[in-house]
């Protein structure tokens, strides 16, 4: 699978992420919720990656970036009606 082929699809479960570690850790602070977002999101990447022959060149710095996705998706999310009023 090409890199951009597995990234975009990363990006598209994100909200799904989101939304289970939200109601897997409803009370926990957000930086909490953030690292098993990452977590579960980083286990999906390390299989991709492990099956697409190690396309990610610097695992820090995609990590960090996937942090800036997750931030905006939740902003997007809390923005939105999904989030509770």
């Amino acid at each position: 699978m090409d890199f951009l082929t597995m990234f975009f699809r990363m990006v598209a479960l994100l909200p799904g992420i989101i939304q289970g570690t939200e109601a897997l850790l409803g009370t926990e602070s957000g930086a909490k919720k953030k690292e098993a977002a990452l977590e579960v999101a980083g286990g999906v990447i390390d299989l991709a990656d492990a099956v697409s022959k190690k396309q990610i060149a610097d695992s820090g710095r995609f990590t960090e970036g996937l942090g800036a996705i997750i931030d905006g998706v939740v902003i997007c999310l809390n923005a939105s009606v999904w989030a509770k009023q």
